[in-house]
């Protein structure tokens, strides 16, 4: 990054540390906060601290909260026989707008023996320690091989428990067209499919 002042790169390569912030997306950046007004940018600094000093996680499903539980936690509103499981916070964003009222439960990620992550490193001891009173159980991993293993794991811990243990359909997406579906969601689909009446 030749040409600018130290202080201006070393924002460009606090930028450039953000997941999906490339080097010319980063300057970017850098040069809005450089052209920016000295109010706007101490608030912005300022949020950062807070929200740092503020958030911590749930000590019952390991979401984001800035009190000991998640608002969804203390919501008695919320079914919580119904706990969906997903490996992070960011996810329980999506499943609020379909209209969900149960509650979740955040793994902090999946099984990768690969990358070293076994059961102990999730949070599957606080998961396993409100199942009294659960009646399902809906895993809500990804697609993929180390989310197809983290939910069948899952089903074999607590399927001993006498608790439905569900998993997210999988298939041909709403309004989409057979012509573009890859063979392997369509061969899944195919396997899964359910009665109409």
């Amino acid at each position: 990054m030749e040409g600018f002042p130290a202080s201006l790169e070393r924002v460009i390569d606090a930028f450039s540390r953000f997941p999906g912030i490339g080097k010319k997306t980063a300057q970017r950046l850098g040069l809005y906060v450089l052209k920016s007004d000295i109010n706007s940018m101490t608030e912005f600094a300022n949020s950062l601290i807070e929200v740092k000093e503020k958030i911590s996680f749930c000590v019952e499903c390991n979401n984001f909260a800035e009190a000991e539980k998640c608002e969804i936690c203390e919501d008695p509103k919320r079914d919580h026989q119904i706990i969906c499981v997903v490996e992070e916070s960011s996810d329980i964003f999506l499943f609020e707008n379909t209209g969900f009222r149960g509650v979740y439960q955040v793994l902090g990620g999946v099984l990768s023996p690969l990358d070293g992550i076994g059961p102990d490193e999730l949070n599957l001891k606080s998961l396993m320690g409100r199942l009294q009173d659960v009646k399902e159980i809906i895993v809500a991993t990804n697609t993929n091989v180390e989310g197809d293993a983290t939910a069948l794991y899952l089903a074999r811990l607590i399927q001993p428990l006498d608790i439905k243990v569900t998993r997210l359909a999988r298939g041909i997406p709403i309004g989409g067209h057979l012509e573009y579906v890859d063979e392997a969601t369509l061969s899944k689909s195919m396997n899964e499919r359910v009665v109409i009446l």
